[in-house]
């Protein structure tokens, strides 16, 4: 875990996942200061409003913590350039291959560029592109996931890869034996995100965490595509009456792709800021019927409301004790 915390600046290389509406100044400060590494969700966030989240989180802790991008996003680079203003140390870009002169834009501001590979292929390009770090998250994550679980994309990738680069680890690590398990492999660290959401310091409405208590691994379900033509990365999240009207949403779109009214690109815009919306209504208004209560499977492993400090310690407890027991 040594080489993960002097990459990222932390005591702990523990990330936190972005978690759009969650990841905001009271959580990744919290985290921060509790020895992990915190990390803002910028979401669909303007570059104003970025600029004032990072302003506030610095306000709120003197520890490193990074930013979230999506690749998507129809202002990437101005958010790029707050990012370099405020002097962020690390770029987090999720959402695909970053567009033409994106990784260069943050190195030249002086941040070191992290990236999601969903395959071993992917992983060498970006390297080979000049990333100074990777991420690889299985399909047990909550939010946006691929198809294919943590153990195996850590088993795949870790032997080739850790070695040019730090590799954190991400994806239904709910115990700090797990987290063990995989710095064993060759990882720089872990990046965890629905074990933070029922953390004192998350802002989240009471009905959210509430879900999160209450659900066990087996409610956190991936969103189907509709239209093989309209291609929609899945979502994992709670089940409940948001997933199907996710699936109407894809309806919606796809017909007036047929008609003409939408080009893709927009059309893939429309179904992110669904999501954006749908995850506002359960996180801050507290609707966790209707809106989407973006979960991981790690979700039966969250049992209480509890400090982020707590939290962390646990975690480095559990993978002392299990590091021990293998004698290491």
């Amino acid at each position: 875990m040594a080489r993960g915390a002097a990459f990222l600046g932390s005591t702990h290389a523990i990330m936190a996942g972005a978690m759009s509406w969650v990841s905001e100044r009271h959580l990744v400060s919290a985290i921060s200061n509790a020895g992990g590494f915190g990390v803002i969700a910028c979401g669909a966030m303007t570059p104003d409003l970025l600029d004032a989240e990072i302003a506030a989180t610095k306000a709120m802790t003197d520890r490193p913590f990074g930013v979230n991008l999506i690749t998507m996003h129809p202002m990437l680079a101005e958010l790029i350039d707050v990012c370099g203003r405020h002097g962020v140390g690390h770029v987090v870009l999720a959402g695909g291959l970053p567009p033409a002169g994106a990784i260069d834009r943050i190195k030249g501001g002086g941040a070191k560029v992290l990236c999601f590979p969903p395959t071993l292929p992917f992983a060498k390009k970006l390297i080979r592109s000049g990333v100074d770090a990777l991420v690889i998250e299985g399909m047990e994550a909550g939010g946006h996931i691929g198809p294919v679980s943590t153990s195996v994309l850590a088993q795949e990738m870790l032997p080739e890869i850790a070695e040019q680069v730090p590799v954190f680890v991400a994806g239904g690590i709910g115990r700090g034996e797990a987290m063990a398990g995989y710095l064993e492999m060759g990882a720089a660290g872990v990046q965890l995100g629905t074990r933070f959401v029922c953390a004192t310091e998350c802002i989240a409405h009471p009905n959210f965490k509430k879900a999160f208590i209450r659900a066990s691994a087996r409610d956190a379900v991936a969103s189907v595509q509709i239209d093989p033509r309209l291609p929609v990365i899945p979502v994992r999240a709670l089940k409940n009456a948001g997933g199907e009207l996710f699936s109407a949403k894809q309806r919606e779109v796809a017909q007036a792709l047929d008609e003409g009214r939408l080009a893709m690109a927009e059309a893939q815009l429309q179904i992110e800021h669904y999501w954006a919306g749908a995850l506002r209504r359960a996180v801050i208004d507290g609707d966790v019927e209707h809106g989407s209560v973006m979960a991981g499977q790690s979700v039966g492993m969250v049992t209480k409301e509890e400090p982020v400090a707590d939290i962390v310690a646990a975690l480095l407890d559990q993978g002392e004790a299990a590091l021990a027991r293998r004698g290491a």
